[in-house]
């Protein structure tokens, strides 16, 4: 059944995790975007309640989030894990609160519309009290292949991702600042946040493995794609790694198209698309640069070429930064899509 309540005009936000990575982004985004809430209010683990963060010119106080934090609240946007979301999940639907999940909790939940605004806005249309927020790798390579599949039907694609630290929290973040200091001073490592030292290496594992040897990243990569384009004959081949750069997601992705697809062309629309920037002039070396794009909202493409190897393909790079479209940003967007009706 279809989500029934009415938001009003200038709903009350809560954050849950305000104080990590992600919903620290979160509370940024909204005050950047002006988003039209009637009061935001913070939440967070009881370890942090009373701490103060910056907002709107001001400061919110940490609020420890229990059940009863959800009355009177509108939306819900979650950064507190899959397992807070699912533990919370009754009180924020039961206060007729609507809860926007980053985790991967419901993702692939049959009666939780998984969405990225510029794809597949009209699937909110059915949420019952719950939307589900995309994997951060997924989320970038969808606003370019729905853009690209207006040209031709999709047949499959295959990527590989070059993933932040900030895709695996703050303490990630701190881990590869750390390790970098300690390795050019000659300092042992210890690896914590990663299964190996992250400071000047790569890691091809991101979640955990399955028995068919892709990891949990991938395979996430794999059915939320389908999910979100509602294809589910879409050929999808993964391999997710993690690389020694703070918080700006890449990926190199081959796309076989049903018919020709010219490069020309495939760059005029990408060009056109909604939060999507074509940075792409191999004379000038420009292309899309993670240290050059952290803090910034679209889905940045480059090496549009021609993929030789087969019929109708193509090439190209994308880059994102995970904590603002891979997270944050699209979380907010899904919030101005609800209140938009």
């Amino acid at each position: 059944m279809a989500w029934s309540h009415v938001l009003p005009e200038r709903p009350v936000v809560a954050v849950a995790g305000a104080t990590g990575a992600v919903g620290r982004e979160m509370l940024a985004v909204l005050e950047q975007r002006a988003f039209p809430a009637e009061r935001v209010i913070a939440l967070a683990s009881h370890r942090s309640a009373g701490n103060r963060i910056p907002f709107a010119g001001d400061e919110l106080v940490v609020e420890e989030m229990t059940p009863a934090s959800f009355e009177g609240v509108d939306l819900a946007l979650f950064s507190a894990g899959a397992s807070v979301s699912r533990e919370m999940r009754e009180a924020v639907t039961a206060a007729g609160c609507v809860m926007i999940d980053n985790s991967s909790a419901f993702r692939m939940d049959d009666g939780v519309p998984l969405v990225v605004p510029e794809v597949n806005a009209g699937d909110l249309v059915w949420h019952s009290g719950v939307v589900a927020n995309p994997n951060c790798s997924t989320i970038q390579m969808v606003v370019v292949l729905n853009a690209l599949r207006a040209l031709a039907p999709l047949k499959r694609v295959v990527v590989s991702t070059y993933q932040a630290a900030s895709g695996a929290g703050q303490a990630a973040m701190d881990e590869l600042y750390g390790q970098t200091g300690d390795f050019l001073a000659g300092r042992a490592t210890t690896p914590s946040a990663f299964a190996h030292r992250i400071a000047f290496n790569c890691i091809p594992q991101i979640d955990v493995f399955m028995d068919d040897g892709s990891t949990k990243e991938e395979w996430k990569m794999v059915v939320e794609t389908r999910k979100i384009l509602g294809d589910v004959s879409l050929g999808v081949a993964v391999t997710c790694v993690r690389v020694p750069v703070l918080r700006c997601h890449s990926e190199a992705l081959a796309i076989e198209f049903d018919s020709p697809v010219s490069v020309a062309v495939a760059r005029e629309v990408l060009a056109a698309a909604a939060g999507v920037t074509v940075l792409d002039d191999p004379r000038e070396r420009l292309y899309p640069m993670p240290a050059l794009l952290e803090g910034t909202d679209d889905c940045y493409v480059g090496r549009i070429r021609r993929d030789e190897s087969v019929e109708h393909g193509l090439q190209l790079w994308i880059v994102a930064d995970q904590l603002r479209k891979g997270a944050a940003l699209n979380t907010v967007q899904i919030a101005e899509a609800l209140c938009a009706g």
